[in-house]
């Protein structure tokens, strides 16, 4: 997703009154043309696809859902009466350090073992929100470039590098108009086997880096060819 970009500091710096034709005079005072500012996180959260979506998936991942809210209550039972353990020995006249510790170290394996659990049961769920909002992200450069072409805007700020600026330059609704008709709706299952974009990326990086290890290993195996001698 790549806008094009202005710092905050350089369209601070433009003077009015050298270039006073380049400013337009409003209700609000002097508006710079071809200047927008937008939240990309605000726009994709407020899609019809991505709204949807959220309501999509605790239906189609019902069953995982539920069931890491079972286990998070076992849990939690059986972690319970451990830590009031831990509280009554702590209170104890001559409580035992070395026990307290222990059994806090108990607690804590228990309290990471089951959220390793948790995770790993609700990671389909994560996985499709990932999906979701890669596949509408991947969908908001278009909608950002018809955006400014229908408004005539050269040059998107982002909104959280702006300290404040004027509604008439808010440009998330132009394109969450153009990003509800590109992505109507999108899918809440992901493909098999598919990974979000920093995984993939990561894959690429170590297949590329075994790739010139194994050309770098072949060409030291390979004896050098010997030239030719002359008679």
């Amino acid at each position: 997703m790549k806008l094009r970009h202005m710092s905050a500091a350089l369209v601070a710096g433009v003077s009015l009154a050298a270039v006073p034709a380049a400013f337009a005079q409003t209700a609000g005072g002097l508006v710079a043309p071809g200047l927008a500012v937008a939240s990309q996180q605000a726009v994709v959260g407020s899609s019809n696809a991505y709204k949807a979506a959220m309501q999509q998936l605790p239906v189609t991942y019902k069953a995982q859902i539920d069931q890491a809210n079972t286990r998070k209550a076992q849990i939690q039972a059986q972690i319970k009466p451990l830590y009031e353990k831990l509280d009554a020995d702590a209170k104890a006249p001559k409580a035992d350090r070395a026990q307290l510790q222990a059994e806090y170290a108990q607690i804590q394996q228990l309290e990471q073992a089951g959220e390793r659990e948790l995770q790993q049961i609700i990671e389909p769920v994560n996985l499709a929100r990932q999906f979701v909002l890669e596949t509408i992200g991947d969908k908001l450069d278009a909608a950002t470039q018809a955006a400014m072409t229908k408004r005539k805007i050269t040059i998107v700020l982002d909104a959280q590098s702006v300290l404040k600026a004027d509604q008439v330059y808010n440009l998330n609704q132009d394109i969450l108009d153009q990003l509800n008709l590109i992505v109507p709706s999108v899918s809440v299952t992901p493909p098999a086997g598919w990974l979000p974009r920093a995984q993939r990326e990561q894959q690429a990086q170590a297949q590329a880096a075994a790739a010139a290890e194994a050309a770098q290993n072949a060409a030291a195996a390979t004896p050098a060819k010997k030239a030719p001698q002359g008679r």
